[in-house]
């Protein structure tokens, strides 16, 4: 855990030497890197994102409002975004999707993304970073 802990203070350390700009960007590709999952109960756990089925990848096509899984995944999973509002160089995106609620809040200075999602008696703490999605070939 102090490894980790260390780990994550040293690459926000550098996270604006290393970050992507996303201002304008319509396009982009977020990663999971920590995920926290909480029941109603009090019980939380915290873990890599595919121990629980979470995609390590997320394409955001924020013109369309969607996000789908990339295709290298092979879960073709696509779900639409109801909201999208960009304000003060932060992009804020929400919707409902099968008894689920979704909220992203990404930082277009930094890429960097904080991800809720709740269900009854479940509530999904993400937290990750987005770059801009590479061109197609």
């Amino acid at each position: 855990m102090k490894t980790l802990l260390m780990a994550v203070t040293a690459v926000c350390a550098l996270g604006p030497a290393l970050a992507d700009d996303l201002h304008g960007v319509d396009r982009i590709l977020c990663s999971a890197v920590s995920v926290t999952i909480c029941t109603v109960d009090g019980e939380c756990e915290t873990d890599l994102p595919y121990n629980w089925n979470i995609p390590q990848f997320i394409e955001i096509d924020l013109a369309k409002k969607m996000l789908s899984t990339t295709k290298a995944s092979g879960e073709n999973r696509r779900t639409p975004a109801a909201s999208l509002q960009r304000e003060d160089g932060w992009i804020y995106l929400q919707g409902v999707e099968g008894g689920r609620a979704f909220s992203f809040v990404i930082d277009e200075t930094t890429g960097l993304t904080s991800i809720a999602v709740a269900r009854k008696g479940l509530t999904v703490s993400v937290f990750g970073a987005c770059t801009v999605m590479p061109a197609a070939k």
